[in-house]
């Protein structure tokens, strides 16, 4: 990203996209229903008239409460930007802009989020195998945006999609509405992510660093393992304690027929102090990431250990925690990020202030 340049805050604020100013739909057809609506955003499948090809296409509003989040879209530009080299980031393909809107024109992941997997039932759930070789994809991609400072913040199962359902197809890591870049001068401190995957160091007011985006994995993959969300409580306040405090469940039950292989690549992870959490060159070297180790792994969560036989693809996908009743999107591509907005359950909050806030005064404005 030679030609870029970095706000305070971490935002990128000079992309290379030639932004398109004439009419969106000279160029694109929509079709179907929408794929997703946030606040802020919507997101519809689009076909491209001259070549006939699919895309999603992320309508993000330029002014939010009142303000102008322009410097935001621009920063996710930016990002996409600097990551189109890896395969397993979702592509930019074309922006247009219109007086209210900016238009993100992306490559089409047809198989959707991996959440809609974390929730089937049990006899279509990922067996072991598929996670291991998603969870490599998912750290390709992420130890590629680390090595040039990139900071997702909000990796969670909504913001991975597939490229195919069945037969299960490859990942691409989208929404990058919250990412920053991080330098070795400037501190950035926000709290910002998704409550049930946001990383110790953000309740606190800490810096945030690439270790951030590796708390949020570990979460990931427990979710994608066994069905369950690890720090979840009865509420909020709950959910923030159970962070601070790493209360996480390791039981044999909840780990019924996974390998331990797998547990200790969790506890690698959910580390609270994020100096001593695996990165993600680390993770890809971890045994577990390695089909040497185990050769045997069950098919399903319920089934017995059985050979499975080695496929580049599989039809089987996890089950999960039930989407948060309070939010009706898909979450794919949809972060819209402004200063002081506050969005939770399977949507994004993101508050900021100065001067730093205090533990307490951060967790009530979650839970507001």
């Amino acid at each position: 990203m030679p030609n870029s340049t970095m706000s305070k805050s971490g935002m990128l604020s000079k992309i290379l996209t030639r932004i398109r100013c004439e009419p969106f739909t000279a160029h694109y057809e929509l079709v179907g229903k929408e794929l997703g609506r946030g606040k802020f955003a919507v997101v519809k499948k689009c076909i491209e008239k001259s070549t006939g090809k699919q895309y999603a296409a992320k309508f993000l509003r330029k002014r939010r409460k009142g303000e102008d989040c322009r410097m935001d879209i621009l920063n996710e530009i930016a990002v996409l930007e600097s990551a189109k080299a890896n395969p397993y980031v979702v592509a930019l393909h074309e922006v247009y802009e219109t007086n209210t809107e900016i238009i993100l024109v992306l490559e089409c992941a047809a198989g959707g989020e991996i959440f809609n997997q974390c929730v089937a039932d049990n006899d279509e759930a990922f067996t072991e195998k598929d996670v291991i070789r998603l969870a490599r994809q998912i750290l390709d991609g992420v130890a590629f945006l680390h090595r040039n400072n990139v900071v997702h913040l909000d990796l969670k199962p909504q913001n991975i999609l597939l490229t195919s359902a069945r037969p299960l197809g490859d990942i691409r890591i989208v929404d990058f509405g919250l990412s920053r870049r991080m330098d070795n001068i400037t501190e950035v401190r926000e709290i910002l992510g998704t409550p049930e995957y946001v990383a110790p160091e953000i309740l606190n007011y800490e810096p945030i660093s690439t270790a951030t985006d590796m708390w949020s994995i570990g979460v990931l993959i427990y979710v994608m393992l066994t069905g369950e969300s690890p720090f979840q409580g009865d509420d909020k306040q709950e959910t923030f304690l159970n962070i601070s405090q790493v209360n996480v469940e390791y039981s044999e039950d909840t780990f019924e027929g996974i390998s331990s292989l797998a547990v200790d690549f969790i506890k690698s992870l959910l580390v609270k102090n994020p100096r001593k959490r695996a990165t993600a060159e680390e993770c890809l070297n971890h045994p577990w990431l390695n089909p040497h180790s185990h050769p045997q792994l069950r098919h399903t969560r319920s089934d017995s250990l059985l050979e499975e036989p080695e496929m580049s693809q599989s039809e089987s996908d996890p089950e999960s925690p039930a989407p948060s009743p309070e939010v009706d999107l898909i979450g794919s591509y949809l972060t819209c990020p402004c200063q002081g907005e506050l969005k939770t359950g399977r949507d994004t909050f993101t508050f900021s202030e100065t001067p730093f806030p205090t533990l307490p005064e951060i967790q009530q404005e979650l839970i507001c």
